[in-house]
């Protein structure tokens, strides 16, 4: 009998564990299948291609996270606006998951759809932010938009909450602009978005990027930027084409020492010796 008892309870354990394997495949199926269409969402909601105007070279680098589950909510975008401006914009949602992807979706559209009523950058930013308080998300979501004159070279920006962007020009000189930031995009309404004013100059770079690029348990963000200023610096000097740099940032995101999303936008105007 003793033995009998042993046996029965050697099937029930293994019925147990067979049960409980079952269980962890469905799950581990079940977040492979939220991952992928996480994944999916993001590619499908980023542009496929960027405005060209003469003597203005855009080129971006985007690495989604697919550690896991943590997949985020990373943006960028480029359109020409009614006036023959570009329209720029670049940003993080909070959170890494598939609401993330989606809102993320909501946040650019919104702003690519109230850019043609304004693209005046402070202006669009306050109109999108009221917006995405209308949909009563718990989201929100940091974000840089700049509308740049192909013509002039000059640039309009406005922040929200979102790191500032890097600069450089032919002669050497680089750094981070010096701007004031409104908060995040969805948490606060009627906010005003300050606008600054900057302006490239013949074979001058800007370099748009998230913190998935410069920020990380292994790299404080001041460092992550000060690596951006360097390499924007050296393309300017040495003409580098945009693509060339935008390539040199997304690889330092490998730096950082986590599993983030990462996006990069690089705005080139024409110089002497710039290899395009």
């Amino acid at each position: 009998m003793p033995r009998k008892r042993s046996t029965d309870d050697g099937d029930e354990l293994l019925a147990r564990l067979g049960s409980l394997t079952a269980q962890a495949r469905e799950r581990a199926e079940l977040q492979r299948t939220q991952v992928e269409l996480a994944i999916a969402l993001q590619r499908g909601m980023l542009p496929r291609d960027l405005p060209s105007a003469p003597g203005l070279h855009l080129a971006v680098r985007y690495a989604p996270a697919c550690h896991g589950l943590n997949v985020g909510g990373d943006w960028y975008d480029a359109f020409p606006l009614p006036d023959g401006r570009i329209g720029l914009s670049i940003g993080d949602v909070q959170g890494h998951n598939i609401e993330a992807a989606a809102f993320m979706g909501q946040v650019r559209a919104g702003l690519r759809a109230l850019a043609f009523a304004t693209g005046e950058p402070g202006e669009l930013l306050a109109r999108t932010n009221d917006l995405l308080l209308s949909l009563g998300s718990e989201l929100f979501a940091t974000c840089t938009f700049v509308r740049v004159d192909p013509a002039t070279g000059v640039l309009e920006s406005a922040r929200a909450g979102h790191i500032p962007f890097v600069w450089a020009t032919a002669d050497g000189k680089s750094g981070v602009v010096d701007d004031e930031a409104g908060p995040p995009l969805g948490i606060q309404r009627g906010v005003e978005y300050p606008v600054a004013r900057h302006r490239l100059t013949t074979g001058g770079l800007c370099v748009l990027l998230t913190d998935g690029v410069v920020e990380g348990p292994s790299l404080a963000v001041e460092d992550g930027l000060d690596q951006v200023v360097r390499l924007a610096g050296i393309a300017a000097v040495a003409g580098l084409e945009s693509q060339a740099l935008a390539a040199a940032v997304i690889k330092g995101a490998e730096s950082v020492g986590h599993e983030d999303d990462a996006a990069v936008l690089v705005v080139g105007l024409d110089g002497p010796g710039r290899r395009l």
